[in-house]
């Protein structure tokens, strides 16, 4: 299985008995499913149908929807409001009883406020379903649209992350095979840091001196961050081979990353095994950013 991406968009035209329309879908990341609808007035029976649409698709993004809706010709009634007409033709004729001159012209009158009115078809419910029925239907090509390019999206960061998981396991056994981690490199480490000891304090108890060397070798040793580590990455790759969404597992999974290598940074006491921690700190960040992305 393919990892779906949040980030896409998706576009959609239609038409029904003098209307036209355009759906515009876009979705970007978002911790849940967050639906922005920007719909004509007089729309609210379509909303729940439109927000019914996303969720059997879509369980996580932030998802912009916008409707443009446009009337084409012939839909729209033009009438002459007679009272209107009358009112105006009344005080054209008392003007011109009063200061002389000549009754104004048609188109004159026509101008006037009121005189002419259009009216829009009535929009009842038996209209009103066909129309959203076809308006569904186009909204579902257009989001068809957006979960396409959210699964091309996923693909191309589906390669990404397994070559940062490539990467952390290359880092992982860079560690692992370390020569700094043998007995002979810890003991020897040890013994430098005893001698030093011994100079700046002269004479320390031997079996203090030996509960200390213990502990320390103990704490040095990152043998267990090196397992779990090794563990994520099956986990993360199993993840990616799963259906549906695994984003929010995914960033969970970061969270231990990062706590492994924090805690393998801590431990360290070689410059080597501390280069390789804080270059894996680097790649488990980069991951991060990738997998926010991932629905």
């Amino acid at each position: 299985m393919s990892l779906n991406s949040m980030t896409g968009f998706g576009r959609a035209e239609g038409s029904y008995e003098g209307q036209s329309w355009v759906w515009e879908v876009r979705s970007v990341n978002g911790r849940g499913l967050d639906v922005r609808l920007r719909l004509p007035p007089g729309s609210d029976a379509l909303e729940a149908r439109v927000r019914e649409a996303l969720a059997r698709r879509f369980s996580r993004g932030s998802i912009s929807i916008n409707l443009a809706v446009q009337r084409t010709g012939g839909v729209t009634e033009i009438r002459l409001n007679e009272q209107a007409l009358a009112q105006v033709l009344a005080a054209a004729d008392r003007v011109r009883a009063l200061a002389g001159g000549e009754r104004p012209p048609v188109d004159a009158l026509l101008s006037m406020r009121g005189v002419l009115e259009v009216v829009e078809p009535i929009d009842d419910e038996a209209h009103q379903k066909p129309r959203h029925d076809a308006m569904v239907a186009s909204l579902e090509h257009a989001l068809g649209d957006l979960a396409r390019a959210r699964t091309q999206e996923g693909d191309r960061l589906s390669v990404v992350i397994s070559g940062q998981l490539d990467e952390i396991g290359r880092l992982v056994a860079e560690v692992r095979e370390s020569p700094l981690r043998t007995r002979e490199a810890i003991a020897e480490r040890l013994a430098e840091q005893v001698r030093r000891l011994v100079e700046a304090n002269g004479v320390l108890d031997p079996q203090r001196l030996h509960q200390e060397a213990v502990l320390l070798a103990t704490k040095a040793d990152v043998a267990e961050e090196l397992e779990r580590l090794a563990s994520h990455i099956v986990a993360a790759r199993g993840l990616m081979e799963e259906a549906g969404s695994v984003g929010r597992k995914l960033d969970f999974l970061m969270q231990e990353f990062n706590r492994e290598a924090n805690t393998l940074c801590s431990k360290s006491n070689a410059t080597e095994i501390t280069r390789a921690g804080l270059a894996l700190k680097v790649v488990i960040d980069q991951m991060r950013e990738q997998v926010a992305n991932i629905e």
